[in-house]
């Protein structure tokens, strides 16, 4: 359930942050990717070394902190998880989510954020009690955000009453329940990534430089949104993201018999960089040098997978969604391939050698429907990702 996905942590101020640290751990032991958020009165009871020690990456606290933006903005550290977890959630963290407050990292990255949240009150009984806690409470629920707990016990103050923390295993069961309870949940969604290798003989293939690393992107976020993904890929540089089920293929022929069988899909994502054309003559055991000369290889056409989905008629996804990667005359190209296949929506992106996006962890996208191009800044491939699923949320539910 939680192997594989990305939870932003924000860990609030209060005796309770000692449970964060174990919540962590045990995030960790069941595969989850944890990036946390320390605020300020939180670091009066964990520190900053232990939290990452336990998470294996960078501890995020200051909202001001110039090298933090470079490296991750405020915004997409906001959206790049599946989910945000506060825990402990105090009366203040409680407060400011409902009044829109944004005056620190944690307040701004809840106020930014696209993704579930999933609170953890913990807090004095008579704070839990208070009329304004309460109304704010309200407020969140009303705004979506999930709440467990708070538990009912002695407080560390000597009081007796709700508002202690909830127990590491509740909150584990409530974050997964939030994971798999998304906008995409119930819907079969097919995504294609990585390149084909197409034989010229047992040893040497054709292929394109594409690492699968946007595919695998958007597969991820569309399964944090709860959907069922069926994820077909060739021999991609990355591995595939966890929580999908994973189909292999080497050539576009295989990928072709994959897509047809993964059907019917209520969207199909169609971001494999497909060999174009095949080896009609390809060697059965490896071709050696001759005297006589080079070898003569013949070329056939291979099957245009998004098309063929794109025009199949009965059986069709509602959505089908291509990629184009062009090297010059971005958009015209990519406006002409939406019309010529019959899809729904082209991503297109400038792969030309300057960019660095082909093989590289960015991307900068021009999303094309038929309403016009949309141009995305660059940001990196997870963030494309998460706002492409998003956008394919709001289209199929």
């Amino acid at each position: 359930m939680l192997a594989g996905r990305h939870i932003l942590l924000i860990v609030g101020g209060g005796i309770a942050a000692f449970k964060s640290l174990d919540l962590l751990r045990r995030l960790r032991d069941q595969g989850a990717h944890v990036t946390p958020v320390l605020t300020k009165a939180g670091a009066e009871f964990v520190t900053p070394l232990s939290l990452s020690a336990l998470a294996g990456s960078k501890v995020y606290q200051d909202l001001f902190d110039l090298t933090d933006e470079a490296e991750m903005g405020h915004i997409e550290l906001s959206r790049a998880a599946d989910l945000v977890v506060v825990a402990p959630a105090t009366a203040d963290l409680v407060a400011k989510m409902a009044g829109g407050l944004a005056n620190d990292l944690a307040s701004t990255l809840l106020l930014a954020t696209d993704k579930r949240v999933l609170i953890v009150p913990a807090m004095n009984v008579r704070m839990w009690n208070h009329p304004a806690t309460q109304r704010n409470l309200a407020t969140l629920n009303g705004d979506g955000v999930l709440v467990t707990g708070p538990d009912e016990g002695v407080m560390a103050c000597g009081e007796f009453g709700p508002g202690r923390m909830a127990e590491v295993p509740q909150i584990i069961a409530a974050i997964g329940a939030a994971l798999s309870d998304g906008p995409l949940k119930g819907k079969h969604i097919l995504v294609t990534s990585g390149p084909t290798h197409e034989p010229i003989d047992p040893v040497r293939y054709i292929a394109n430089r594409s690492s699968g690393a946007q595919g695998t992107a958007i597969a991820r976020a569309l399964a944090g949104l709860g959907a069922e993904v069926t994820f077909i890929t060739g021999p991609a540089d990355v591995p595939p993201p966890d929580g999908v089920h994973v189909v292999h293929v080497q050539t576009a022929a295989d990928m072709l018999a994959a897509v047809q069988a993964a059907k019917p899909a209520a969207a199909a994502v169609f971001a494999a960089a497909v060999a174009d054309w095949r080896v009609a003559n390809a060697g059965q055991s490896k071709i050696k040098k001759t005297a006589t000369g080079l070898p003569h290889l013949e070329f056939a056409e291979n099957t245009d997978i998004l098309a063929t989905v794109s025009q199949m008629g009965a059986g069709r996804p509602a959505l089908v969604v291509g990629f184009a990667a062009e090297t010059d005359d971005v958009i015209a190209h990519a406006t002409a391939k939406r019309l010529r296949k019959g899809c729904d929506w082209i991503v297109a992106n400038d792969v030309s050698p300057a960019t660095g996006i082909m093989g590289g962890s960015e991307n900068a996208v021009t999303l094309i429907t038929d309403q016009g191009a949309e141009s995305w800044p660059r940001m990196t491939k997870d963030a494309v990702a998460a706002q492409l699923a998003q956008r394919i949320a709001q289209a199929i539910t």
